[in-house]
C-alpha cells in the first residue's frame, strides 16, 4: 500500500462524503429496535433519495407485483438489507461533481457491476447478495474520486485508453503513482464500510495474486472481479464489448463453481436484467 496515498486519503478534508441520509440509514440498521416507520422517516428527509427508492421498489427487478406508493410499503417489500444497498446506490450518484459522458460511463459500469455481482452472489450462496451488490457498486469508486480531484489527468487516461486501445490500468500506472483500486479501497475505509468491502475493491483487478487468506474476503473479491468481467464482456460502461473474453476459464469463475453452461446462463440473465432495469438506476 502506498503510505503517502493512505495518509493523503485518510486526512483529506475535501473528499466527498456519503450523503447524511445514507449514513443515518446504515447506522440505524445496526440498532435492534429500529422500525420501518423510523427508517421511512429518515429516508424521507432527503426527497431525492426517497423518490428514487420508491421508483426502484416499483421495478420488476425487485419483484414488485403491485404499485408501491409509500416508503413504509417499499421498505417492507425490499427488506432492510436491500434498502441499505439502494440508499447507498442512490446517494453515491450524488457524489459526482460533474456528470458528462465520462461520468455517465463510470456510473453505468458501476451499476452494471452491482447488478452482476448480485446475480453471481445469488447463485453461489457464498456471500450475501447485498454485499455483492455493494462491492460491485463501489469497485471503481476510485475512478470517480480521481476524476473529481484531477479531471484533466483522469481524462488523459480515459482518452489514451480508448483511442490507443491500451488497458486503462496500464495508462493509469504511467500517469499516477497509485491506482484507482488503491484510492477506492482507502475511501471505503474512510467511509467506515466493512474491511471485506475494502479488500474486494483493492484487489478486483488482481484476484489471482491477492494476498487474501480469509475465505469470505476471497469469495467477495472473486464475485467483484467476475462482475467487472461480466460488464467488460458486454461492453457496459465501455466503448465496445470484449466478445473474446472467455468468462468460464477465469480463476474467479472456477472458484465460484461456474461451468461454461452456468456462466452463460448468468451472463444472459444479467444482460436481460440490466436492459430491463437500467433506467431505474441511471435516469433521474
Amino acid at each position: 500500500m502506498n503510505k503517502e496515498l493512505e495518509t493523503l486519503i485518510m486526512s483529506a478534508v475535501d473528499l466527498p462524503t456519503i450523503p447524511l441520509v445514507a449514513t443515518k440509514v446504515i447506522e440505524m440498521m445496526e440498532q435492534e429496535d429500529v422500525t420501518v416507520e423510523l427508517i421511512a422517516k429518515t429516508v424521507s428527509s432527503d426527497p431525492a433519495v426517497a423518490a428514487r427508492i420508491l421508483k426502484l421498489s416499483n421495478s420488476a427487478y425487485y419483484g414488485c407485483q403491485r404499485q408501491i406508493n409509500t416508503l413504509s410499503a417499499a421498505i417492507m417489500l425490499l427488506g432492510f438489507k436491500t434498502l441499505k444497498s439502494l440508499v447507498v446506490a442512490v446517494s453515491l450518484k450524488q457524489i459526482c461533481k460533474r456528470f458528462g459522458l465520462t461520468e455517465k460511463m463510470l456510473w453505468e459500469h458501476s451499476v452494471g457491476a452491482a447488478l452482476a455481482a448480485r446475480i453471481i452472489a445469488s447463485r453461489g450462496r457464498f456471500i450475501n447478495e447485498e454485499a455483492g451488490f455493494l462491492a460491485g457498486l463501489f469497485h471503481d469508486i476510485g475512478k470517480t474520486i480521481m476524476n473529481d480531484q484531477n479531471p484533466r489527468t483522469f481524462q488523459e487516461v480515459m482518452m489514451r485508453s480508448y483511442n490507443e486501445g491500451v488497458p486503462f490500468e496500464e495508462v493509469e500506472r504511467s500517469l499516477y503513482p497509485f491506482s484507482h483500486a488503491d484510492v477506492g479501497a482507502l475511501v471505503i475505509k474512510k467511509w467506515n464500510f466493512p474491511d471485506p468491502l475494502s479488500t474486494a475493491v483493492m484487489y478486483h483487478h488482481h484476484f489471482t495474486t491477492a494476498p487474501i487468506t480469509d475465505q469470505y474476503d476471497l469469495f467477495l473479491t472473486a464475485t467483484t472481479s467476475l462482475a467487472d468481467k461480466f460488464c467488460q464482456r458486454l461492453g457496459i460502461g465501455d466503448r465496445v464489448a470484449d466478445e473474446t473474453l472467455n468468462l468460464a476459464v477465469l480463476p474467479e469463475a472456477q472458484l465460484l463453481g461456474y461451468t461454461p453452461d452456468t456462466i452463460g446462463d448468468d451472463l444472459e440473465t444479467f444482460q436481460q436484467t440490466f436492459e430491463e432495469n437500467k433506467s431505474f438506476f441511471l435516469n433521474d
